[in-house]
């Protein structure tokens, strides 16, 4: 096997080579919410990890230039719903660069948790709502740690063998 050495300043074609390698591992696809100066911010993500059982804790990994970032870390708390194969167009919509503040989830169906009143997308897998305990900067990327405050499964999610998955740069669902 070749070994393919990397730069300390990659160059955008080692960047895309490793895109390319790294989209070689399936990920689930979750929504990351937090309500902060009285709007409600969400974004798609595919960087989060379950960390301990006890306490139940998880991270999420936020690009650190973006208004997400800023919302969950000013907040505090977050909510974490994995998605289905039937929310590709969710996905999708909170995937999207530049979409607006005011009315995001408009054309999203969800609920708010009892606590916080965080959203938590409809028809999910499973939701958590977490409280931040640590963060930390990698990259471009904040690593944000929280512990599970409140959890469910969603609504109308169906059946829970049906994950939203994030594979060679596609959300598909399993075969």
């Amino acid at each position: 096997m070749k070994s393919e050495p990397l730069d300390p300043s990659p160059t955008e074609t080692q960047v895309e080579r490793y895109r390319t390698l790294a989209a070689d591992h399936a990920v689930g696809v979750g929504v990351v919410c937090a309500r902060y100066r009285g709007k409600d911010h969400a974004i798609t993500v595919t960087a989060f990890a379950d960390v301990s059982y006890d306490p139940p804790t998880m991270l999420v990994c936020l690009y650190d230039m973006g208004r997400m970032c800023e919302a969950v870390a000013s907040t505090g708390t977050w909510t974490l719903s994995l998605l289905n194969v039937d929310q590709r167009s969710v996905a999708n919509w909170l995937a999207s660069p530049g979409n607006p503040v005011d009315g995001l989830l408009d054309t999203v169906p969800f609920h708010r948790t009892e606590r916080s009143g965080t959203p938590v997308i409809d028809g999910c897998l499973s939701w958590f709502e977490l409280d931040t305990v640590s963060t930390h900067t990698a990259a471009t990327h904040l690593v944000v740690v929280g512990r599970v405050t409140a959890m469910g499964r969603g609504d109308d999610a169906g059946r829970a063998d049906r994950p939203l998955i994030h594979f060679a740069r596609e959300y598909r669902g399993l075969v």
